[in-house]
């Protein structure tokens, strides 16, 4: 998705003028409309490295602030890097309240991380919110875990040159240092971790409250029919 800007005023776009992402602060994946860039003029006389664009959430129209790293100059132009910067993202959401209170504590940090883009600081927490929950799970949960996620590696489709950041993230807790991860293995990382502490406890809890719930009212039921006429 290459981005002109022209001296004139002009943008241009190789997918037109709209983008899709989550917006920050109503949630929803929607299109991006263009709603305000900088003057090309001073930017072509300046050079700046980056350059940030305002668009306006079609979903709610809230203000959505994006920046790009400058590709090219030309004499009546600039092209921008396709990729972009978030300057603010959704906030990652999880049901914390099932995790054991030192794992969820370090969750929501990684998730905080996570939503601020401070990528290698979410996958130094992830690891230490691993290392928690294994404590915690006791012998042989290590072992379950790691056929989690052998799981989540087939069902999403990755080679094991690029899943290995993750499994050593997660895995790899005092063994070596934690690899650096980029914007898409951050996120592979987030969602394999979501999907982790969904099966070892979200799972686990909601099963054993409904079950729970099943057998009260079952027992009522069954105190009612017992009682004296």
């Amino acid at each position: 998705m290459a981005i002109r800007l022209h001296r004139g005023g002009g943008f241009e776009s190789d997918e037109g003028e709209r983008l899709a992402l989550e917006c920050p602060y109503c949630s929803v994946y929607a299109n991006m409309s263009p709603q305000a860039i900088p003057h090309v003029a001073e930017l072509l006389e300046t050079r700046p490295k980056h350059v940030g664009l305002v668009y306006r959430c079609d979903a709610c129209n809230a203000p959505v602030f994006l920046r790009f790293a400058v590709k090219e100059f030309s004499e009546d132009s600039i092209e921008l890097n396709r990729n972009f910067h978030e300057l603010e993202r959704p906030a990652e959401r999880f049901p914390l309240s099932y995790l054991p209170d030192e794992t969820a504590a370090l969750f929501r940090e990684a998730l905080s991380c996570y939503s601020n883009n401070n990528f290698n600081a979410f996958a130094s927490m992830c690891r230490r919110a691993a290392a928690s929950a294994f404590r915690t799970l006791g012998e042989g949960s290590r072992l379950q875990a790691f056929e989690e996620v052998l799981v989540a590696q087939d069902i999403a489709g990755i080679d094991d040159e690029a899943f290995a950041p993750v499994k050593a993230v997660i895995f790899n807790a005092g063994e070596e240092e934690l690899p650096m991860l980029d914007r898409i293995q951050a996120g592979v990382l987030l969602e394999v971790m979501k999907d982790l502490f969904y099966q070892c406890f979200v799972r686990r809890g909601k099963l054993s409250r409904a079950l729970k719930v099943r057998q009260f009212f079952v027992r009522g039921a069954d105190d009612g029919l017992a009682a004296p006429a």
